[in-house]
């Protein structure tokens, strides 16, 4: 059960005052919700890895075998991304 969870968790890459990363989250959010997977956000503030690596890129949504995709994106190429 636990690594089904993790086959279906995104990973959202945002920053403090990110108006990007909130429309992101308004499209995440509900279409995971119904396709049942579950989405972890990561403030890259927290890291200075992640902060070179996603700084001026977010929102960056990752999947869980390693896809990524910058903004922006649409309903369709996540929803796409997670059906596949």
């Amino acid at each position: 059960m636990a690594s089904d969870l993790l086959n279906k968790t995104l990973t959202l890459y945002t920053g403090p005052n990110c108006h990007l990363c909130e429309e992101a989250k308004a499209i995440l959010y509900p279409l995971l919700s119904e396709a049942g997977w579950e989405l972890v956000e990561v403030n890259i503030q927290g890291s200075e890895d992640l902060k070179q690596r996603y700084g001026i890129r977010i929102p960056v949504v990752a999947g869980p075998d390693g896809w990524e995709k910058g903004w922006p994106f649409s309903h369709g190429q996540i929803s796409r991304l997670v059906e596949s």
